[in-house]
This record gives structure tokens, sequence and C-alpha cells, in this order.
């Protein structure tokens, strides 16, 4: 049996399926995909954003608590669990080769190939797509792109605080049609990788496709699919500072808009998988890493300080051969049971992973792998690694910084509050304090914790040269 496993970076959990909340933006090829595969409708990450998630991914080990201090220098930013992957973690690529199996990596989410990293262990060869985001690949002058910084920003110029936007309008110089744009290439490299490697079966695929994470800037047609508008195209929310109610639906279209450009790319690709005639003998698994805000609670982005659904919770899409068929699993599942769940539909052995087989529910062995879960959220400070945590169960979602004393601790009972808006821990002590016991289990120790790793601020190359020329 292959396996294909495709990563997508900030896709929203709502956004496809049976529970689709957001039913105008157009998907048709996950939602098609949906509808053949069973559906995890309550997976979520165990520690988020991005490194931590795919070292979980891989491993089958928790990321969360933060406990490693392993050498850094050379990358950003160095938030807590923001590492490679430790020496004495066997990873799903490396357990796969040893088993004969022919094992690739295609993407873009550059922070796994920065110094230092090690996400390529195991994989007989792996394909980098320069570009995305912050990603140092090209160089250049800001007269060079100065034009089209001041359509994505409110001037004046900040050199310092748009240098990630910077460097991505340098990487993205010369784009003259879709195929130029960064899911585009992850997804026809992945093709071409089908088309030369299929017949090395058994064979394992990684595709990590960083979009749709920020800038969200899709061919514009796709935006002005959902919101048509002539003004600054906000690809970084995080420079939209005092943005017109306009201003913020053009963002919400530019997010879109990115998401179906990535439905159809990513469409193209299982479009392979049928032409190869690999459906019979494969098993396609799409997750994500993380989803974002986009207004649900004022604001855009994620971050450790809304653990709300829009951001912790996951994609997780599993298609056998032998099914079954659009089948919803309500119990909860996390992002480190993952790998275990791979090897166990590939009848292969594992043991030393934190996770457990989420395929057990589809085929009705269990009814429940955990009662609740527990989601710890890196911050970006320096100092006493940290961050906050979400404890989740049927019932409620608890919320509490990790690493300080949290003057505003969170509780949202979710039968009545879905949307988690009424913060109800002052009226709830006794609940507030089982979560906590949960979170502090998890911890090994009481919160406010003191956890091993020491973080700085990492800043970026290029950030610190526009820093030393033009100041903060």
């Amino acid at each position: 049996m292959n396996l294909i496993v495709v990563c997508l970076d900030t896709f929203r959990a709502d956004l496809i399926g049976r529970k689709k909340k957001m039913g105008h933006v157009a998907t048709p090829n996950l939602d098609a995909f949906a509808r053949e595969a069973v559906s995890f409708d309550r997976a979520f990450g165990e520690a988020q954003p991005t490194l931590q998630m795919r070292r979980a991914f891989f491993t089958g080990r928790r990321s969360f608590p933060w406990r490693y201090n392993f050498d850094r220098r050379g990358h950003w930013h160095h938030a807590p669990g923001w590492h490679k992957i430790p020496p004495d973690q066997d990873t799903l690529a490396e357990i796969l080769v040893k088993r004969g199996y022919f094992t690739g990596l295609v993407a873009d989410t550059y922070h796994m190939f920065k110094p230092t990293m090690n996400f390529t262990r195991g994989f007989c060869n792996y394909e980098f797509i320069r570009g995305h985001e912050g990603d140092n690949w090209r160089g250049g002058s800001v007269p060079v792109i100065e034009e089209q910084l001041r359509k994505c920003t409110r001037g004046p110029l900040d050199l310092t605080r748009t240098s990630g936007l910077i460097q991505y309008l340098w990487n993205q110089r010369g784009r003259r049609s879709e195929e130029d744009y960064q899911c585009a290439r992850v997804f026809l490299s992945a093709m071409r990788w089908l088309e030369d490697c299929a017949a090395s079966a058994p064979f394992f695929l990684w595709v990590d496709c960083f979009s749709p994470h920020e800038p969200w800037d899709p061919p514009r047609q796709y935006a002005d699919r959902y919101y048509p508008y002539d003004g600054i195209d906000f690809i970084y929310p995080a420079y939209s500072r005092d943005a017109t109610p306009e201003e913020q639906e053009r963002i919400k279209a530019l997010y879109c808009g990115q998401v179906t450009f990535v439905d159809k790319w990513l469409g193209a690709f299982l479009s392979t998988v049928d032409d190869l005639r690999l459906w019979d003998d494969t098993v396609v698994i799409v997750t994500s890493d993380h989803g974002t805000e986009l207004n649900d609670h004022t604001s855009f982005g994620k971050g450790p300080g809304e653990m709300h659904p829009f951001n912790t919770q996951i994609l997780w899409y599993t298609r056998h051969p032998d099914g079954p068929r659009g089948r919803g699993i309500a119990s909860l599942v996390q992002s480190h049971d993952l790998m275990p769940t791979c090897l166990s539909l590939l009848a292969i052995p594992y043991a030393n992973v934190d996770g457990e087989d989420a395929w057990a529910l589809a085929s009705g062995r269990r009814s429940m792998l955990r009662d609740h879960v527990v989601i710890g959220w890196a911050g970006f400070s320096a100092g006493n690694a940290g961050g906050r945590a979400s404890v989740r169960d049927d019932e409620w979602n608890y919320v509490v910084s990790i690493h300080e004393q949290d003057s505003e601790p969170e509780l949202y009972h979710l039968p009545c509050d879905p949307g988690e808006m009424r913060n109800v821990h002052d009226e709830h002590p006794g609940i507030a304090t089982r979560q906590r016991g949960r979170l502090e289990a998890v911890l090994g120790q009481p919160i406010p914790a003191q956890l091993n790793e020491v973080c700085d601020t990492g800043v970026a190359p290029l950030k610190a040269l526009l820093q030393r020329r033009f100041g903060t």
C-alpha cells in the first residue's frame, strides 16, 4: 500500500466537508475528496504553529510542552519548540524507507529547510520550492519592488516593519501565469514526482504546501470573485492597522481567493493520482497545521491570543481504498495521532510514540481515543519558553497562559456558546480548576511553568540589515 499526505498551512477546518460553515468559499476538489474520505471532525493541533506541528506529524511524539534547547543559530524566529527533530525520535519517512518504501518530500514550507533543521530525514529525495513568504531566496533593492510594496501597505513606507513583505516581493518577481505562483509550483512538482516515482511502489510522498499561509496573494481574479476592489491589497493582514470596512472585506476575499486557488491546484494533483490509477492501492490524507482568524473575534491572523477552533482545529481527511466513504468521526483526535495512524493503515508496527491510531475510530475498534485535548501554542517573546494552552473537551474550552500568571484566564461553555464569545471563567471555578489540572498533568508541574527552553528574538538577516541602515 502506498501513502500520500498533503499538508496545507493555515487552512481553516470549517472551509470544507460535511460541516462546512463558510459555504460561499469554492473548494470543489476538496469537497469531492471529503465525500470519498473519512473526516475527523474534531481534529486539533497538539503544539502549534508550523514546525511544532510538522514534528508531531512526522514522529507521533508531543512537541508540547517545550523542553529542548537545540542549537538554532542561523534561523529565526526562536519561539518555543521551533527547532529540529530530536535525534532519538524516529520519523515516519525513516521507518518507511527501512520497510522498502521509496520516500519523497515536496515542500515550500521554508522553515523546514532553515539552518540546523533536519526535516528531510528519511526521504530518498526532496524538493524545496523556494520563495514563499520571507524565504531569503532572491535579492534586490527596494526601488525594484517599491510600486508593488505601496499597493500592499499604507504609506509612508516602514522598511524594517515590512521586511518580510519586501523579501516576498523580491522572490515573486517575474510571475507570468498561474503556474508561477507558489502553490501551483508545489503541486506541479508533486505531480512530476508521482509520474517519475509511482512505479517505485510502495512509495510515500509528503506534499507540504505553505499556502494559504500569508501573504494572501492569489491571482487577482480569485480574490475578485469574493470582493472586487481597487484599493490597497493587504496581502499581509498584519500590516492592515486601521483598515476600513471595505479593506477588511477585501482581506477576507484575499484569503478566500487563496483557498480556492489552492483547491484548484490540489485538484490537479489528485487528477494525476487518478490518471496513474493509484487510488486502488494508495492511502491519501489531507491535513493542515492550524487555521486563521478572519475577523471572527475582530481581528485577522493566528496566534496564542485566540485559542479557538478557527485557529486550533485542523483538517484531517483520510481516503483508504477499501473505505469507508463520507463518514464523519466526532471523537477528539490530535496531530500526533497522524503518524501512528499512517503506520497502522500500512500494517507496520510502531513504538515510542505519544499519539494513537485514529483509524481505530473509523474501523469501530474504539469509540474514543481521549476525553479531552491539550493544545499548546508557542509565544514569540524572548526569555523563558511560554505561550498559551487550550484544554478542550465535549463541553468546555479552558485557555490560560503557560509561563506567567494570567490575569484573564478564559473558559467557554460550548453547548451554550459554540462561537466561544463569552468568558465564563469566574462563574465556574470548579470546572476551571479541573481543566487547569489536566494542563498541569501534561506540563508535569504547576502553572506558571518553568520550561527548559530559552528563546531569543531570532531576527531575520534582512530585517537586521534594514534596522542597521534605517533604524527600528
